[in-house]
């Protein structure tokens, strides 16, 4: 399973990016009971019972499929940092579900329509789940209370690099703090900006500084993370394409690939040593690729991994 960043600054609750930081997630059918092993981030901290988030969705991929496995291993690799805005739940939830869908006996492929919706449906919107899912940058919607969502062919100069603090944010905490109606100037600069980003990401990365500013949720929610805050500011005003991955803490920085560097290096960008520079202590520094695969089925192995 991918990370994931949802928003890209205007974009909010409706574009998202699949990064190069993955979970790995074992599923085995056993003759009964339930085991739960966690590795890498959140070991020692996550559920290892019926209430991890893996598992949860994992049997409402069962009840939707009609299908009760007798007994459930689940074995988690997790190498993507939990609570900080990089998808972490979204990569959860995507795994328990394709799990479900890929040792089921009674189907014979992955539904990418229903496991959309139905991730969709347990996140409670797809802007993370998307990615996670299709891989690449995607656009999602809600149409009759349906999840659906496309893929953008993201230009070879784009470089994500994703900045992570030792504090995590809760979802729930920051979409509290967001005002219930928003003045009708910045909703039209949101939308300008929003269709800029898709150009940029598509065609024009030179434009992604101007593509990413965004009026509708960022500034709302500094309160709950000021020095997120603090720190995407220093980097806006150093013309970096900063913006706050999904609801923070951490921030994602879309560089660009230096014209004469090797086109599959993530280190290869412009500006990622400046940035790395404006980056305070106690924060990490992740120089990572775009994911253009997605979540992916190892049904050998029963295993759903994205490699």
């Amino acid at each position: 399973m991918p990370a994931t960043s949802a928003n890209l600054g205007p974009a909010f609750d409706s574009a998202g990016i699949a990064l190069s930081c993955h979970d790995v997630v074992a599923f085995d059918v056993l003759a009964s009971g339930l085991e739960v092993e966690v590795s890498g981030a959140g070991a020692g901290e996550l559920p290892t019972d019926g209430s991890h988030l893996v598992v949860r969705a994992f049997r409402a991929a069962c009840d939707e499929l009609a299908w009760t496995p007798s007994g459930l291993r689940v074995v988690a690799g997790n190498g993507i940092p939990q609570g900080r805005g990089m998808g972490s739940s979204a990569a959860a939830v995507v795994a328990g579900v394709l799990g479900a869908w890929a040792l089921c006996p009674e189907v014979d492929g992955v539904d990418l329509d229903a496991v959309l919706r139905l991730t969709s449906d347990l996140e409670g919107h797809p802007d993370n789940v998307a990615p996670c899912l299709l891989g690449g940058a995607t656009l999602s919607w809600v149409t009759d209370g349906v999840a659906r969502a496309d893929t953008l062919p993201v230009h070879d100069d784009v470089r994500p690099v994703v900045l992570v603090p030792d504090a995590t944010l809760s979802t729930h905490v920051a979409r509290g703090l967001l005002p219930d109606a928003v003045p009708h100037a910045d909703a039209a600069f949101n939308a300008g900006r929003a269709a800029l980003l898709t150009h940029a990401l598509v065609r024009a990365p030179a434009l992604l500084f101007e593509a990413t500013e965004d009026r509708l949720h960022q500034r709302q929610r500094a309160a709950a993370m000021p020095a997120s805050a603090q720190l995407l500011d220093r980097l806006r005003a150093a013309g970096h394409a900063a913006v706050v991955s999904g609801a923070g803490p951490s921030l994602l920085v879309l560089t660009r690939r230096h014209p004469d560097d090797p086109a599959d290096d993530p280190a290869a960008a412009v500006g990622l040593r400046d940035v790395a520079d404006l980056t305070p202590e106690g924060w990490s520094v992740l120089p990572l690729s775009v994911d253009l695969h997605g979540a992916r089925v190892e049904r050998a192995a029963q295993q759903v991994s994205s490699r």
